[in-house]
């Protein structure tokens, strides 16, 4: 049975396996703001309905119909963001929370209005790719920020958007799409990290770049 909490639980396993790391119970009990003993209940009906596969010890992973759904939550999603930020010019730390209440109730003519209005976007204000009509998604060539070494150069392709303030700091830091960072120093026991983001110096902590994706990655000992 496909209810709002159904894909809640599936578009945050395809999100949170996006690093490649196991998807966890305690991972999941995190990002969704419930107990692990609720997660494993939820897990245990998913896999009923064969929307995952659970492993002792290796985590959760979507099958082809878990993540079919997932992906048309996260086409729903991202693309009412757009929206809201594009036509509607709603700040884009103020999208997400619209958008979590619009994902489940769109109707796919909605989606379609939404989609010409828009010309097709492929990316949402935070920079995150929009699947396409028909669901298909290829996650672009890109790593966290956080674990960027002293020299090297990126772009930042896309901000996690879940956390407004989390996304007004970023904002003040200037780390946008698109934008051009530098690892000028990164201190050492997971310590914070200096910056030139599009020319300027900064500091993030080591928790807070592991909510940005950079790309075109290059210099420092990894070149």
């Amino acid at each position: 049975m496909r209810t709002q909490a159904v894909e809640d639980y599936l578009k945050a396993i395809y999100d949170l396996g996006r690093t490649g790391a196991p998807v966890t119970t305690s991972a999941m009990a995190g990002r969704l703001g419930v107990a692990p003993a609720t997660v494993t209940g939820m897990i245990k009906k998913l896999a009923t309905l064969n929307l995952v596969d659970h492993e002792s010890y290796r985590g959760v992973a979507l099958t082809e119909a878990g993540r079919r759904i997932a992906l048309e939550v996260i086409r729903h999603h991202r693309l009412v963001e757009r929206y809201l930020h594009e036509a509607m010019g709603v700040p884009w730390d103020q999208v997400h929370v619209e958008a979590e209440k619009w994902e489940h109730v769109l109707s796919e003519e909605m989606e379609d209005r939404m989609d010409e209005i828009l010309g097709s976007p492929t990316t949402d204000p935070h920079g995150s790719p929009i699947p396409s009509r028909d669901l298909k998604l290829e996650e672009p060539d890109q790593m966290l920020l956080s674990l960027l070494r002293e020299g090297q150069t990126a772009t930042v392709a896309e901000v996690g958007d879940e956390d407004p303030a989390m996304l007004r700091y970023f904002a003040e830091l200037g780390l946008f799409p698109t934008a051009s960072v530098e690892v000028v120093r990164v201190a050492p026991f997971e310590g914070p990290m200096t910056l030139k983001v599009s020319g300027a110096e900064c500091s993030i902590g080591r928790p807070a770049a592991e909510h940005v994706f950079v790309k075109n990655v290059e210099g420092g000992n990894g070149q």
